[in-house]
């Protein structure tokens, strides 16, 4: 679905459709970042903007089944230029990378080397703050957390059993992001005091995603007005974060992701995200 035209809301809500369909349940709202723009970008309910030609596309996907999750991305470039589909091709790299190199006993700061050594044969940096991460059940976020290049100070190694998604970004540019725009992913914290200024249906939403992240799209034909309001008084009182699109400062800057789950074991990994 995603080519020059097609609707960026609209790819998101097939996606989450599909899942459904197949049984599973929304881990994240699904997002689709283009360009600059690295990760949570997430359409509203009335976004109307479309894919357009030379866009470097990512599409970050989430799906639990009985609250146990599995955090997959790619990215497509809808161009000819060589240099982007090198720069997709990297952060695939340094992907497979990782994989080759994750094992029980080994260090953490082993799999980021391999990461960014990859992305670097290919002429690109990694984007060093923002890190792979530990999955559990009902939680998308979870240490261990694994860079893109390593930490000398970091002593974390790789434990039998431990759930991992790792998703190395690639860029042309200086490889820093930073939150910019408005919130479209948000996830709840700590359940509120007092229900004033709370919808009931909306916080019913809310509730039924087990902890888990939601989006304005997630409240469906839920009223506009007891949507937001419930958003405003549960952010204004720390119940929920607020997870902005995370940007390089940079327009012309190009970001490629790619990401796959995985299990770990004595002797590497098992990918659980992989077409088989």
């Amino acid at each position: 679905m995603i080519r020059p035209g097609a609707k960026l809301r609209e790819v998101l809500e097939t996606v989450e459709q599909f899942i459904r369909s197949e049984g599973g349940g929304i881990a994240f709202p699904a997002q689709t970042s283009r360009n600059h723009i690295a990760a949570h970008y997430c359409s509203s309910p009335g976004d109307e903007s479309v894919y357009l030609d030379e866009d470097v596309v990512k599409i970050d996907i989430g799906v639990e089944v009985d609250g146990y999750v599995a955090d997959n991305a790619q990215s497509v470039y809808l161009g000819e230029n060589p240099r982007y589909h090198q720069l997709v091709a990297a952060s695939a790299a340094g992907l497979e990378a990782a994989i080759a190199t994750v094992r029980a006993g080994i260090q953490v700061r082993e799999v980021s080397t391999a990461i960014e050594a990859a992305i670097e044969e290919h002429g690109f940096r990694p984007v060093y703050n923002l890190t792979g991460h530990g999955v559990a059940r009902w939680c998308v976020h979870t240490s261990p957390q694994i860079p893109a290049s390593p930490d000398r100070h970091d002593r974390e190694v790789l434990q039998t059993g431990m759930v991992l998604a790792i998703e190395p970004f690639s860029t042309t540019g200086r490889g820093h992001v930073t939150e910019q725009g408005r919130g479209e992913v948000f996830m709840l914290i700590r359940p509120p005091r007092k229900m004033k200024q709370i919808d009931a249906a909306a916080w019913g939403v809310i509730e039924g995603m087990n902890g888990l992240p939601f989006a304005r799209r997630t409240f469906g034909a839920l009223p506009r007005d007891a949507v937001e309001s419930t958003l405003a008084r549960l952010i204004r009182t720390g119940c929920i974060a607020v997870y902005p699109p995370l940007v390089d400062p940079d327009p012309d800057v190009r970001i490629a992701q790619t990401e796959h789950s995985m299990i770990v074991t004595d002797t590497g990994c098992d990918v659980i995200t992989r077409l088989p």
